[in-house]
């Protein structure tokens, strides 16, 4: 079982950049002995700002953020939620063109040099649903292809994408000869009207900062 999760956090007002590189390098030494310990496959942590995003593989159920990233949680605001605060915000997961199957079968295709990438953007709060239905019923179909790492999570009016590079590209149905008819819906939804570019820099997915990563 491999499951993967993606998590939202907020530094502190006042952070020093240097106590984020001690926390940090702490951080990174813990998720590598989780992943020698065969509680992790893979674990990456990035920055934008204040904001931190977090995507892990995880091969144990209920491995949670906190389990390996404990020096990083003075840093972070805590977020009110159902059950009470976390310095972690769960994202949720909207978009794949894989699902992990088998260990053997889903790392095949991580050969040396592959880069994990961290991506964000900001949808107008008035077109979160909107990007949210078309992309889950492009899921549904599994028909798009794209890089079989690739995954879209959300938080509030904030997407998260993590991939991997060089890319090797599949679809969910493992079809790769069949087209996606609902990828035409998308386009005539004018996906450009969802981002709020000025936040990302001018850009609607912006690379951000990789703090760690291990695995």
């Amino acid at each position: 079982m491999i499951e993967r999760k993606q998590y939202r956090g907020c530094l502190r007002a006042g952070w020093k950049p240097e106590t984020l590189e001690r926390a940090a390098k702490e951080a990174a030494e813990a998720a590598r002995a989780a992943v020698e310990e065969g509680k992790l496959l893979t674990a990456s942590l990035y920055r934008y700002q204040d904001m931190c995003f977090l995507y892990y593989e995880a091969l144990q159920e209920s491995v949670a953020p906190e389990d390996f990233l404990s020096a990083l949680t003075p840093l972070l605001e805590e977020w009110p939620e159902e059950n009470g605060k976390t310095p972690w915000a769960y994202m949720y997961h909207i978009f794949h063109h894989s699902v992990p199957g088998e260990t053997e079968d889903w790392v095949r295709e991580r050969t040396e040099g592959k880069t994990r990438i961290g991506r964000i953007a900001f949808l107008f709060p008035d077109k979160v649903f909107s990007y949210a239905r078309w992309h889950q019923a492009i899921v549904e179909e599994g028909l798009l292809k794209g890089d079989k790492y690739q995954c879209i999570a959300l938080h509030e009016n904030i997407l998260f994408s993590y991939f991997e590079e060089p890319r090797y590209n599949v679809n969910v149905c493992n079809e790769p000869d069949r087209e996606s008819r609902e990828i035409e819906g998308w386009m005539k939804a004018d996906p450009e009207s969802h981002f709020d570019r000025g936040k990302a820099g001018g850009d609607n997915f912006r690379i951000i900062e990789q703090i760690f990563t291990a695995g």
